[in-house]
């Protein structure tokens, strides 16, 4: 039996939140389905993640054809008190930074 990544990790510093905004900041034209194989949820828990995120302005997107492109708003604050004096796109060019 395959263990999930959750199972043999146990628990992560970031939450899915940021693991969601991570795979669209690395490829604005990824499927969700491909955002949920990554991140290890459900696709109904990526598309919910995704409203989310748009609704509190994180993200927009554009629908071209068939599919969806999404835009992150870089610029607004982490949600937390103790980083809300950062910008999420301080964040994620951390964490989508490549050697």
């Amino acid at each position: 039996m395959m263990r999930t990544m959750s199972e043999t990790r146990g628990w992560t510093f970031l939450t899915n939140h940021a693991h969601v905004l991570v795979c669209i900041a690395e490829d604005p034209d990824v499927l969700l389905r491909e955002v949920a194989r990554r991140v290890d949820i459900t696709e109904r828990a990526t598309q919910r993640i995704v409203s989310e995120l748009e609704a509190a302005g994180y993200l927009s997107h554009e629908r071209i054809g068939r599919r969806n492109r999404y835009q992150v708003n870089s610029t607004l604050p982490l949600r937390h008190p103790l980083e809300e004096h950062l910008e999420i796109g301080t964040l994620l060019n951390v964490l989508t930074e490549r050697d």
